[in-house]
């Protein structure tokens, strides 16, 4: 899995989940996809 392993004291890497893909902040959306003309601002949390 991405962060496991290495030698003694290995901290963390690039911030990813369980599966590989980046976690906080990155854009998962495609850039190009048809329906993203409609996305004007994203959603509040």
């Amino acid at each position: 899995h991405p962060m496991g392993g290495g030698e003694g004291r290995a901290s963390g890497g690039h911030p990813r989940s369980r599966n590989g893909i980046p976690a906080k902040g990155y854009k998962t959306r495609a850039p190009k996809k048809a329906t993203n003309k409609y996305i004007i601002e994203r959603r509040k949390k």
